[in-house]
């Protein structure tokens, strides 16, 4: 289904609208604009992980999610990533640029998986959940992080080292005398 025919978007439902003929179907009102990027990305995470929980066996609901659940879907979208992850018995293992091709498995790249997690916590506080019960910002979720970080750095022989804080520099007060 394309854009903007959908039952109840402007296009479709006879009704005259000043919304742009792209706006997306959930924005009906003639003063809200299209969302952002990010705002439609993490909706469209939301509803993915909602998904989830409901073909879950047992189904879950949001509010028994732990930490461990959320491992669990992360574990499950890794067969949909598209970053080759050189294991250990590898001959690339540890090469950023393998000079051939190789059996490794697919993965979703870390910095996916970090961004997902952050739109997702986001979005569970935004759809009514506490800030202290949000299975997103789990320890468990934290730490698998930073092990996935670490083992894709290995497996590509780069390194993530920390990023130090420039320090600010500070402007001179007074305009220099070095005139002439």
């Amino acid at each position: 289904m394309e854009i903007g025919t959908s039952p109840g978007s402007p296009i479709c439902d006879g009704t005259k609208s000043t919304t742009s003929p792209h706006a997306s179907p959930s924005s009906s009102t003639s003063t809200s604009a299209s969302p952002s990027r990010y705002e439609s990305q993490k909706r469209r995470d939301w509803n993915t992980f909602g998904q989830y929980l409901k073909n879950h066996r047992p189904p879950l609901s949001l509010s028994r999610c732990s930490g461990a659940h959320v491992l669990e879907f992360l574990r499950y979208l890794d067969q949909f990533g598209k970053t080759k992850v050189h294991t250990q018995m590898c001959p690339f293992f540890g090469h950023p640029n393998p000079p051939a091709p190789c059996p490794c498995p697919l993965r979703q790249a870390w910095g996916s998986l970090d961004a997902l997690i952050g739109r997702l916590r986001a979005a569970y506080e935004e759809n009514g959940g506490k800030p202290d019960s949000n299975p997103f910002g789990a320890r468990a979720v934290r730490l698998y992080l930073r092990e996935v970080r670490e083992m894709q750095a290995k497996a590509r022989g780069i390194s993530y080292e920390k990023k130090k804080r420039k320090k600010p520099q500070l402007l001179p007060s007074h305009p220099s005398s070095s005139s002439t």
